[in-house]
């Protein structure tokens, strides 16, 4: 059973998907932390893979980059796949003063410049908002192993490079914690959809300091947050 986007067969991937955008990093999230990895789809090289972890079967799968290709895959993981929780695994650019390079963000709720929720949502606004109990279970596992995180809400931008130069302290005045690009939209599909659905963001860059991590602070801090995410969903297993 394929569809545009997807060549894996029917049960290929697990209930819980995890999706970063790369689809190198899916790979290396598959080789990294799964065990029994098995690639089981590479349609467009866009890379998915599905195996164990701590003995519960897991899938990851990229997305690409934006709320129109993250939509693409994570319609058809839902509709025609059956996945039930799927959990964004990637990067931000932080607008909090009080935010540092490496630090986790729980996107509790994300806002957005994007009008893919009205489209769905009959022309209204849509509060688009996290699944509480995948919020709540890395909230925990994050308390329990002593990793400090930031709940609230992100701002999931159409534009990586915005033409307003003041958008990042307009963000900061309005109590949103950082930037990112999918989240909006992967929160509006699940709950068209009846899934769950969590962003989880490690901060690779800092929008109003100027501030970046080098390529091994990036990859680092990822695993650290994925691993913390895989630990959380082992506690909460998929219904």
């Amino acid at each position: 059973m394929s569809t545009p986007h997807i060549d894996a067969e029917a049960g290929a991937f697990a209930s819980t998907v995890l999706l970063p955008g790369d689809p190198l990093r899916a790979r290396h999230i598959a080789e990294r932390f799964f065990s029994d990895a098995v690639q089981v789809t590479s349609a467009r090289n866009m890379f998915g893979y599905t195996g164990t972890y701590r003995g519960q079967r897991v899938s990851v799968m990229g997305t690409g980059m934006g709320i129109p290709s993250s939509s693409i895959y994570a319609t058809e993981l839902i509709r025609h796949y059956g996945v039930k929780r799927l959990v964004r695994v990637g990067t931000c650019g932080a607008v909090q003063d009080d935010l540092a390079l490496g630090d986790l963000v729980l996107a509790l709720s994300a806002s957005t410049d994007s009008a893919v929720n009205r489209q769905r949502f009959a022309g209204m606004d849509f509060g688009a908002g996290a699944s509480y109990p995948l919020l709540r279970a890395v909230a925990d596992q994050a308390e329990r192993v002593g990793v400090p995180v930031r709940v609230g809400n992100v701002f999931s931008a159409d534009l990586f490079y915005s033409p307003r130069p003041d958008m990042a302290d307009t963000l900061a005045a309005m109590g949103i914690l950082a930037v990112e690009m999918e989240a909006a939209g992967l929160y509006g599909l699940a709950a068209e959809f009846g899934a769950e659905a969590l962003a989880v963001l490690t901060v690779s860059d800092h929008l109003r300091h100027d501030a970046h991590m080098d390529v091994h602070q990036r990859q680092t801090g990822v695993d650290a947050m994925t691993e913390l995410t895989l630990d959380a969903l082992c506690q909460q297993p998929s219904k």
